[in-house]
């Protein structure tokens, strides 16, 4: 892709946690301003963006003195986030969906609004997407380890195919493909979550996990 794509006015969901390319999300949506917003999208196959919150909280909360002066709680959110597709959309009851996402492509903003009934959309550039880059010898016990995982997760009863934390196919042969999953998987801060989403090198992101895992004990 050799000129950045543009998309425009899309619409946002902060939320504090970091959603990677490849990932699954899960999400019970009740806030009028999400509802119309995921509606439409389901409607017409349509994206939206996921961002990690930096101050606020997921759900709006009264604010005294708000810069915005709508009385809610100031919002503010990093600017690189990730697409997200719905591949489940249920209604169980009035005023509540319950949606099954997939990250699609990074982006960054570069024009953000946030509208009257507090709903934010963006202008936003498509960032690349990892380069395929294949697993080195001195990672491959990164990438053991989760194969381990992923198949204790089959092996178990109780654990369905729809369960699966991670969508198939395991590309267990490539650096960024093994860094988002374990980035998603290892409980770290979402600001380091958030840096790690943000390298532009999988190989590196691969060798930052690694170090982790190592000293966490899981990978050796």
């Amino acid at each position: 892709m050799s000129d950045a794509l543009t998309l425009f006015s899309l619409p946002l969901f902060p939320l504090g946690t970091v959603l990677y390319p490849g990932g699954l999300l899960s999400l019970r949506i009740f806030e009028v301003r999400y509802l119309d917003m995921i509606g439409k999208c389901h409607k017409t196959g349509a994206p939206f963006g996921v961002v990690a919150l930096t101050e606020g909280s997921e759900v709006r909360k009264p604010g005294v003195k708000t810069p915005t002066g709508d009385g809610f709680a100031q919002e503010n959110f990093s600017t690189v986030g990730t697409l997200a597709t719905i591949a489940d959309f249920l209604v169980p009851q009035p005023g509540l969906m319950v949606i099954r996402c997939r990250g699609t492509q990074r982006f960054e903003i570069s024009k953000r609004e946030k509208l009257k009934h507090g709903l934010w959309i963006a202008d936003v550039t498509y960032l690349q997407d990892d380069q395929a880059v294949t697993i080195p010898d001195d990672l491959q016990s990164t990438a053991d380890a989760l194969g381990k995982l992923i198949k204790t997760l089959q092996e178990r009863g109780d654990v369905s195919a729809e369960q699966m934390p991670l969508l198939a196919p395991y590309r267990l042969d490539d650096c960024g493909w093994v860094a988002n999953r374990w980035c998603e998987l290892l409980p770290m801060p979402p600001e380091l979550k958030q840096r790690l989403m943000e390298l532009d090198n999988p190989l590196l992101r691969l060798e930052l996990i690694s170090d982790i895992l190592e000293r966490t004990g899981i990978s050796r």
